[in-house]
């Protein structure tokens, strides 16, 4: 199974390279398939590359989402 995250831009860098944050996860990424990317755009991102823009809203209600399901995981560390 393949998953592409949203991730908001944090930092341009050259040859159509960026730094996305991924939840204080900071990541270097391809941006060379997005048009006029921009600081705090987020973009989704499957395996090192941006693939589109997403709108903020949509991206910060699917990252609410995540936190949420990754609140509900049992403890993996803890003894039956």
């Amino acid at each position: 199974m393949c998953l592409a995250l949203p991730a908001r831009i944090v930092e341009l860098r050259e040859n159509e390279l960026g730094v996305v944050d991924f939840g204080g996860v900071r990541k270097e990424i391809s941006l060379a398939l997005i048009e006029e990317a921009r600081v705090d755009d987020y973009v989704i991102v499957h395996v090192g590359y941006a693939l589109s823009k997403l709108d903020t809203a949509e991206a910060e209600a699917t990252l609410r989402l995540f936190a949420e399901l990754g609140e509900m995981q049992p403890d993996s560390g803890s003894a039956p």
